[in-house]
């Protein structure tokens, strides 16, 4: 992407909807905030199988691949937001999210919601990362 250092920068994982729907799956701004768009268990054009559980880990790995892309990692997560359309899930949503985030710390909302954009998600979740002032942009884009 043109605009020289300071340009905000957008990563497409060409998942299904961001073409349609019109949006990046990661925009990194230049204060070295990068949001991470709503991320499901989506892979390859198809949900992962398993449960709650699984479709967190999946749905997170996708965001944690958008940062990779910018040179950052899950150590560089700010701050998490899982989406649930059912409270039943919420432990095992929660499992994934401490194995995953347990030495980050990063602050979390965990909201229950009518629906997702398919009835066979049970999950979307969305991350927040920082890249500090000392640390050199990184990545494609």
């Amino acid at each position: 992407m043109s605009g020289g250092p300071e340009a905000v920068r957008k990563i497409s994982s060409g998942g299904p909807w961001e073409e349609s729907f019109g949006y990046s799956r990661a925009v990194e701004l230049p204060n070295g905030l990068v949001l991470v768009s709503g991320c499901t268990s989506v892979v390859g054009g198809r949900i992962a199988e398993g449960g709650p559980y699984e479709q967190t880990v999946t749905a997170f790995g996708v965001a944690v691949k958008a940062l990779e892309e910018l040179g950052l990692g899950a150590e560089h997560v700010v701050r998490t937001r899982m989406y649930l359309t059912h409270v039943r899930d919420a432990d095992e949503v929660g499992r994934a999210h401490k194995e995953l985030f347990d030495a980050v710390r990063p602050a979390a909302s965990m909201i229950v919601v009518a629906g997702l954009i398919d009835p066979s998600l049970v999950v979307e979740v969305e991350v927040e990362a920082y890249r500090g002032a000392e640390e050199p942009r990184g990545g494609g884009a």
